[in-house]
């Protein structure tokens, strides 16, 4: 089993100086499986040394373990065991700012009360003047009510919390957007919906995450139909964008063309759909598509109204069978279902130079070095392998170009212009199978996507 640095400790004990010394403490650890990143003496002390011992673990029951093994030893006590990713979120992960001074009364005055009464003023006398004169132009609100939390389900609003603040985290430090986590206690879609339209005057975009399918969809358009700021579905929108750009690349890789490529997809919930959609728009036209039931095809009379429209733009053969034979000769894997619903067998009946995209997380929908057995590029959603399809590529960026350019709408153009932007951050000479998609810590994307946004918007306006 391998580390993964979401689960590092620190772990504080008391030893005597003369196992501190020995060795003995390392080699306890190291030999419990443990991976040793720091040794650090908290308290030099003259019977007792405090020591604080930091370790990559499997998981929680290996940090037990390994506490129980230091324990065993004489001569040393542990005193605490520390989880570095619950310290990172003591006291929450962002907080509000001051961007104009507040030295004497005359900033007072200037900032606030007498002198903010004339720009109120001027606001009541046009309200697009709050674009400009309040924080409104560089605010996004994250939403969501709870109910589909990355893998973990429906979870409730606090628990929700310390995704969205990630979130905001995430806008702020790739685009410089403050975004503010706005977790709402109701699931009802016209209570959603009402809320987030009486909060919209203090916000430039609406960023909505983690609502479960199909109530995310009517929550979307509800608000994009009464709001006069843009409103994304990350979940939905996001993902699409980042996959489009990935598989942009991935063509390039296998010489294909996305209108010639056979896609066979699993998962029909809030991404599926969107990554569907997104993908016939740029020019798909062969995608089968599996929900948790079957094929979506035109025969099915148990599908919502979301999938009973996809069902008619889908499966254009009518096929009927099962995910591994729709596999068969198929270009195309994207998974965005759950763990495990395809095997290696699955992926060597494909097409030569297969694309897997196996995006289920934690867990894929094919273990990726099983897919690399036979598939040309294998991407998951996961940063523990290569090409990781992560939203961070696309929503800051999108946010960035909609705030900048006051665009309302987030036409289909706007996402497939973003989705180029992206793959085009990759340049040729670096182009692999493992390699299709940019870093996340690249600061040319956001930067990219913003201006691809901005000029499709100018496009889009110029057309309506």
């Amino acid at each position: 089993m391998t580390q993964a640095p979401g689960y590092s400790i620190t772990i504080r004990m008391h030893v005597t100086p003369e196992l501190h010394a020995s060795g003995e403490i390392i080699a306890a650890v190291s030999g419990a499986g443990g991976v040793i990143t720091g040794l650090d003496v908290s308290d030099p002390g003259t019977e007792t040394t405090v020591v604080d011992l930091s370790a990559l673990v499997h998981d929680t029951d290996h940090a037990d373990s390994i506490r129980d093994t230091l324990n065993a030893i004489e001569g040393c006590k542990v005193n605490k065991v520390s989880d570095s990713v619950f310290l990172v979120h003591l006291g929450g992960k962002i907080e509000v700012g001051v961007k104009v001074p507040m030295r004497n009364r005359t900033d007072l005055a200037r900032a606030y009360t007498p002198g903010v009464a004339r720009v109120c003023t001027a606001i009541a006398n046009n309200p697009a003047d709050a674009r400009n004169l309040t924080i409104k132009r560089n605010t996004v609100a994250v939403v969501t009510d709870g109910s589909a939390v990355l893998g973990l389900g429906n979870i409730g609003p606090e628990a929700a919390m310390p995704v969205m603040e990630g979130k905001a985290a995430l806008f702020k430090k790739f685009a410089d957007v403050d975004a503010w986590p706005i977790c709402l206690d109701t699931q009802d879609v016209d209570e959603i919906v009402r809320t987030v339209e009486i909060i919209a005057p203090g916000f430039g975009g609406i960023n909505l995450e983690d609502i479960s399918a199909p109530r995310c969809f009517e929550v979307e358009r509800k608000l994009r139909e009464r709001l006069n700021i843009p409103v994304f579905h990350d979940d939905q929108h996001g993902t699409a964008v980042v996959v489009l750009a990935a598989l942009l690349n991935a063509s390039k890789l296998v010489n294909k063309e996305l209108s010639s490529m056979k896609i066979v997809m699993s998962g029909a919930g809030a991404a599926g759909a969107a990554v569907a959609q997104l993908l016939l728009h740029a020019g798909a036209t062969n995608i089968t598509l599996f929900d948790s039931k079957g094929v979506l095809s035109r025969a099915r009379k148990d599908l919502d109204p979301s999938r009973a429209e996809l069902a008619q733009r889908t499966n254009m053969n009518n096929f009927e069978g099962t995910l591994g034979e729709a596999l068969v000769g198929s270009d195309v894997f994207i998974g965005v279902s759950q763990p495990n619903v395809i095997t290696g067998a699955d992926i060597e009946k494909m097409a030569q130079d297969s694309i897997v995209f196996a995006l289920a997380n934690p867990d894929p929908e094919i273990n990726p070095i099983e897919a690399a057995k036979f598939a040309k590029v294998v991407a998951t959603g996961r940063s523990d392998y290569p090409n990781q399809i992560n939203n961070v590529l696309a929503f800051p960026g999108i946010f960035r170009g909609l705030l900048d350019s006051g665009a309302i709408h987030i036409t289909d153009e706007i996402l497939i212009a973003s989705a180029h932007a992206i793959a085009d951050c990759v340049k040729d000479k670096a182009l692999s199978p493992v390699y299709i998609v940019p870093s996340v810590f690249d600061i040319n994307v956001a930067p990219a996507v913003a201006a691809a946004v901005i000029a499709a918007s100018k496009v889009s306006s110029e057309k309506s």
